[in-house]
């Protein structure tokens, strides 16, 4: 079983992570996801666990207790899906919506992109200078 824990303490290291589950059971692996610009903590981490029942007992027993300081969230972690996601798009011109914009690795969706409203300044010659009544 694969356990998502969540809001520890930026000092708390993957071993410390494993110590705390091992009181359960058997921990396969424990790691605490690292920024990889900074070499900081992301504040989150995985443990696996073999067995679902000891895994169970973990989330129940350790979800919103208190591990360094902080008030850990503890889950079961969801699968991570293999969605390439949006992308594309970016300044239209007409009607319609502006899509798509930059695409990361990870998948996900394309940002919006801008869209330019129709029409532009309107050209009168009535003395407001292409700008209507909104003066």
């Amino acid at each position: 079983m694969n356990i998502f824990v969540a809001k520890l303490n930026f000092k708390t290291t993957s071993e410390d992570l494993q110590a705390l589950f091992e009181q359960f059971g058997t921990v396969t692996s424990a790691k605490v996801i690292f920024d990889k610009l900074t070499n900081r903590s992301k504040g989150y981490g995985f443990v696996e666990m073999p067995d679902d029942e000891q895994g169970y007992a973990a989330i129940n027993d350790l979800n919103e207790t208190e591990v360094e300081g902080n008030t850990i969230v503890v889950k079961k972690a969801r699968p991570k899906t293999d969605n390439p996601g949006g992308g594309g798009g970016g300044y239209q011109r007409r009607e319609g919506g502006g899509g798509g914009g930059y695409q990361r690795r990870e998948g996900g969706s394309g940002g919006g992109g801008y869209q330019r409203r129709e029409g532009g300044f309107n050209k009168r010659n009535d003395g407001d200078g292409g700008y209507g009544n909104r003066y």
